[in-house]
């Protein structure tokens, strides 16, 4: 998604990830491990029966607000780090950017899972977090969206660091105690339609307290009777640990993030086994420069922005 090897062909860069990957067959082998629950994790939450005909509608539980201090985004370190700048010019790489979310939205309308994509990887290094950032980046453009971008990579944190901005209680945190609201833990930042949920103390039970019925309670508080917000977590790499595969159960959508170049296609099989069963699964390729195709930079750059 921003450079290195060189890929001829037409189509998105999921498109040409699945030419060069074959990772369908994966998604047919084994599931993610079961995991154990602790005996002390909260009951699920009590099922709601439809009313009786003619009984008045209950009224519309509605997601609370967010309503902590901004934080301003470091344009400057977004540009070191080679990310999309908010209002920045249109670029080959923002576009690229452009055509993944419109796809990915068309995926999530109306989708029982809600507004949640997971951005995963086989391994570290790979460009998860790179891709999460920019992919959140570009999502907070739209006009009638919020984005929450959720830091759950609870080993190697990098969110608030990378958009310069300072880390306080986060998912984690949330999880372990009841007593801290979700909703207080999350940064607004200055892009109005940006926020950030820090990734929070780490723990040895990780995967347990994601696994419990209290991850899905929390998650709803984020978004319940708000279509316009959608949740976009950076995971942990799939072969290096177990959280990203419990996380994926609570998605829509898995991106998984394949490196041109360094990936191997064994990694692929064996890190798109781990999401069978959940969610939807599609490849990214990052890391790509292609030698034909789309030319979007060289068309901004000649003032054709009307027609």
């Amino acid at each position: 998604m921003n450079q290195h090897s060189s890929i001829k062909g037409r189509g998105s860069l999921i498109e040409r990830a699945t030419q060069i990957y074959d990772f369908t067959a994966a998604l047919k082998g084994r599931a993610a491990p079961a995991v154990d629950v602790p005996a002390d994790a909260p009951l699920p939450p009590p099922v709601e029966m439809p009313a009786a005909p003619g009984a008045p509608d209950a009224p519309v539980q509605r997601a609370p607000a967010w309503t902590g201090p901004v934080q301003p985004i470091d344009r400057d370190a977004l540009a070191q780090g080679g990310f999309l700048l908010p209002e920045g010019p249109v670029t080959v790489m923002s576009e690229e950017f452009r055509l993944l979310k419109r796809d990915l939205l068309a995926q999530l309308r109306d989708n029982a899972r809600g507004n949640r994509i997971l951005v995963c990887s086989p391994n570290s290094g790979e460009g998860k977090s790179f891709c999460a950032i920019n992919l959140a980046l570009s999502l907070a453009a739209e006009k009638d969206l919020e984005i929450l971008l959720v830091d759950a990579d609870f080993g190697s944190p990098s969110i608030p660091q990378s958009l310069g901005l300072n880390p306080g209680p986060g998912l984690m945190d949330a999880l372990a105690d009841p007593v801290i609201a979700i909703e207080d833990c999350i940064i607004r930042t200055d892009l109005p339609s940006l926020s950030v949920l820090p990734a929070g103390q780490r723990s040895n039970n990780d995967t347990e307290y994601l696994a419990s019925s209290r991850t899905q309670t929390l998650l709803a508080r984020l978004t319940e009777g708000r279509p316009e917000r959608v949740l976009i977590f950076d995971s942990p790499p799939l072969l290096g640990a177990s959280p990203a595969a419990v996380l994926a159960g609570h998605a829509a959508i898995a991106l998984l993030v394949v490196q041109a170049d360094r990936t191997s296609e064994s990694a692929v099989r064996e890190a798109a086994s781990l999401l069978k069963g959940g969610a939807q699964v599609r490849l990214l390729l990052n890391a790509a420069r292609f030698t034909t195709g789309r030319h979007f930079g060289h068309y901004h750059d000649k003032g054709e922005g009307r027609g």
